[in-house]
């Protein structure tokens, strides 16, 4: 108790806490406990507590999906998308932040407001007529639409603080202008490119809508699985709810592990003030 009231924190401060959260830690609960129910359980009115658990539904995620495929897929494209959105969104973050180019970056936000179905019918052609429907490269490709602006509007904010006395010292030694981006630069913004690259991460790691269209069956992704537990007679709440918990555990396993990494990455610019 000593220790709370040194740290100026209060027990009311945890409650609060606790009541933000309920709303937002409740679905992921509920999605848990479901996927160890029974259908009939599942849709039951009122709400089944208590219940005999069963592995029944994961042991049909396993069974009905090739799911260490989808998996792997998933890993292979959100990993492509995030170090290719990091090789050209960092490099334009930095001439953005460097040369002041606001109208590239409002033109690139503009694009992206609008809806990733827009994208997809260009896409789906583009990639028909060039035989690379069910590919890794045009998945990741399609993922940059996600990832490609995250970056560049995370970074921009921490280029802007990389002081430009330290810029133009580098210049006057010699360095050209993507020398100084890659010796002075990049090491000072080292906190933003961790946090951007797991947002990018999770974010491709997450995409459903590209995987259901340009993926095949040797390329789809993980959120696929879920969607597989959807039909029009009905819809497996078991199955649906275990596929997404195994597809949610990674992410919130990751989040959780490097959660300091996100908060000092997006926090940095702010205390530099």
């Amino acid at each position: 108790m000593h220790s709370i009231r040194r740290s100026g924190e209060s027990p009311w401060t945890y409650i609060q806490l606790l009541l933000i959260l309920v709303p937002f830690l409740f679905p992921l609960f509920w999605m848990f406990l479901s996927s160890f129910k029974m259908q009939v359980e599942n849709t039951a009115y009122p709400p089944v507590w208590i219940f005999q658990p069963t592995l029944d539904n994961y042991r049909e995620v396993f069974i009905k999906n090739p799911f260490f495929q989808f998996t792997w897929n998933s890993m292979v494209v959100a990993a492509g998308s995030t170090g290719l959105g990091l090789l050209l969104g960092l490099p334009g973050a930095y001439a953005i932040a460097r040369f002041k180019r606001t109208g590239i970056a409002l033109a690139i936000l503009t694009a992206r407001m609008a809806p990733g179905i827009a994208y997809l019918i260009p896409w789906f052609i583009l990639f028909t007529k060039l035989k690379m429907i069910d590919t890794y490269t045009a998945l990741i490709l399609t993922h940059l639409i996600v990832v490609l602006p995250l970056v560049l509007w995370v970074m921009i904010g921490f280029f802007e603080d990389v002081p430009s006395e330290l810029i133009e010292a580098a210049r006057i030694d010699g360095c050209s202008n993507f020398a100084a981006f890659l010796r002075v630069a990049l090491p000072l913004v080292k906190p933003g490119i961790v946090a951007t690259a797991i947002l990018s991460f999770i974010f491709s790691w997450n995409n459903f809508l590209f995987s259901l269209i340009i993926a095949g069956f040797k390329t789809r992704t993980l959120p696929i699985a879920v969607y597989n537990f959807l039909s029009y007679e009905e819809i497996n709440w078991g199955g649906l709810t275990a596929a997404a918990t195994i597809i949610t555990l990674p992410v919130l396993a990751l989040s959780l592990f490097i959660q300091k990494h996100i908060v000092r990455g997006l926090t940095v610019g702010a205390l530099k003030g």
